[in-house]
């Protein structure tokens, strides 16, 4: 029995580097929204993870979250700084799992930039708070799942396929590498 890649009549497959790969990412990630922040994640092994949202994604495509200092995440981290975030932007596309590593910070001026008064909810002490510290993840590697004209032509496809009993996917992969 062939793979479904195989009875794909379209090129499904596209690789993104550099500039393209971080407008992927940013896009996305903007789309879900918040991700599964994993750490431990040595092969093999059990890992840790935690749902947590960015404040912000820069141009170089840099993940910036705001994290407690007394947190597990932060101790995991100090160990080691690999992680990997998995996004899922709608049921049926949107995906994408990026690795990367992570810096620790308390750059005051980072936190002024990134708070917002919901943050409250977890530094009690408002962006003055002492816990406060700056995750930055800078991604390495990843992979994604998209479509390539959106849902409402990824759906027709489908439907057109299902009809026919041929395979008609608009979906678009690939590995992603920003630097």
């Amino acid at each position: 029995m062939d793979s479904i890649n195989k009875n794909q009549p379209e090129d499904n497959f596209k690789n993104l580097v550099g500039r393209e790969a971080i407008d992927k990412i940013k896009e996305l990630a903007a789309k879900a929204g918040s991700c599964f922040f994993c750490t431990k994640i040595e092969s093999g092994k059990s890992f840790d993870t935690r749902p947590m949202a960015p404040e912000k994604i820069d141009d170089e495509g840099n993940f910036w979250f705001l994290s407690s200092s007394d947190s597990h995440k932060n101790e995991e981290l100090e160990n080691d700084p690999s992680v990997q975030m998995l996004f899922q932007g709608s049921s049926y596309s949107d995906y994408l799992s990026i690795y990367g590593k992570a810096t620790i910070s308390k750059d005051k001026n980072k936190i002024k930039e990134l708070w917002n008064p919901m943050m409250k909810t977890w530094f009690t002490e408002g962006e003055n708070d002492p816990r406060i510290t700056v995750i930055k993840v800078t991604p390495s590697e990843g992979y994604y799942w998209d479509t390539k004209h959106g849902m409402a032509v990824a759906t027709l496809k489908r439907i057109f396929g299902a009809i026919k009993g041929e395979t008609y996917d608009d979906s678009i992969e690939g590995n992603i590498k920003p630097s």
